[in-house]
């Protein structure tokens, strides 16, 4: 993918140089090992420290939310994913974005370079769902690749077993909220975590504000994650958190046939209502 970083950059500065944007959303080296930082350039002669390789796994669609300017933005699948989550739920305009896209072949584990992330492993979305420019040929989808064999292990615990393994999941939390900083979803002018009245949950690491904090950030983002991976590229204790949205984003699937951020003409399943939705699993 570092061939892509030539075309990023000469996208980038014309776009600049010609006023058709008045900012760029890109990565540019980082300071830590295999982690590329997100940046914000003004400038054309700064598109030259724009880069792109497999160490660019944040979700770059978390730095739009909001925003009034015209913006160009480098989105690879996921991001691109919920680009159209922020066009649906009106925090951005269609109009104000430049959308460059990047076809992905997945982002490395930042553990682990010699393996991809678990969600890049699995991602039957790698080419941007919506661009206006495109830096590379599109990639080859993965297809017959089983997405939710982690949730089905998870699935077919009895309750003791359940209890236990996320229990031992979450043991290490520390209420960070790393992961949430990092979602490209969670843009609530007031967090629950924040309200004081009423107070949802408790500030301290007692073990059920902990399982409380996760298990409603979770059901917030149902039927709006991407399964993009940030919670967890995040997250300075390495909890697996998509074992929470990955169960919402599977039962999204089954029983709606619903993935998010695949089109901005068609409303979420949650946000919608038609009387030929499946009903079977409505006691």
């Amino acid at each position: 993918m570092e061939s892509y970083i030539g075309k990023i950059r000469e996208i980038s500065e014309r776009l600049l140089s010609d006023g058709t944007v008045e900012c760029v959303v890109g990565f540019r080296k980082g300071t830590v090992a295999l982690t590329n930082e997100p940046c914000m350039i003004t400038n054309a002669s700064d598109a030259e420290t724009l880069v792109w390789d497999e160490n660019c796994r944040l979700n770059l669609a978390n730095y739009i939310t909001g925003r009034t300017e015209k913006i160009a933005i480098i989105a690879k699948g996921c991001d691109s994913r919920n680009i159209v989550n922020h066009i649906i739920e009106n925090k951005i305009s269609r109009e104000q974005l430049v959308i460059i896209g990047v076809p992905c072949k997945g982002m490395v584990d930042k553990n682990n370079p010699e393996q991809l992330q678990a969600n890049c492993a699995t991602c039957t979305h790698r080419n941007p769902v919506i661009y206006d420019e495109l830096c590379a040929d599109l990639v080859e989808e993965q297809k017959d690749v089983d997405r939710y064999e982690d949730v089905r292990k998870v699935e077919a615990m009895d309750t003791q077993e359940k209890w236990a393994f996320f229990e031992d999941l979450l043991s290490g939390c520390t209420r960070c909220y790393a992961c949430k900083n990092a979602c490209p979803l969670c843009y609530c002018p007031t967090c629950f975590v924040d309200e004081s009245r009423p107070q949802w949950v408790g500030k301290g690491t007692d073990p059920i504000d902990i399982r409380t904090y996760h298990f409603l950030r979770a059901y917030h983002c149902a039927g709006r994650c991407t399964d993009c991976g940030a919670c967890e590229a995040a997250c300075p204790q390495n909890i697996k958190v998509r074992n929470f949205t990955k169960k919402l984003e599977k039962d999204c699937y089954e029983l709606y046939g619903w993935e998010a951020g695949l089109t901005v003409d068609q409303r979420p399943p949650l946000d919608s209502f038609k009387l030929d939705d499946p009903e079977k699993f409505i006691m």
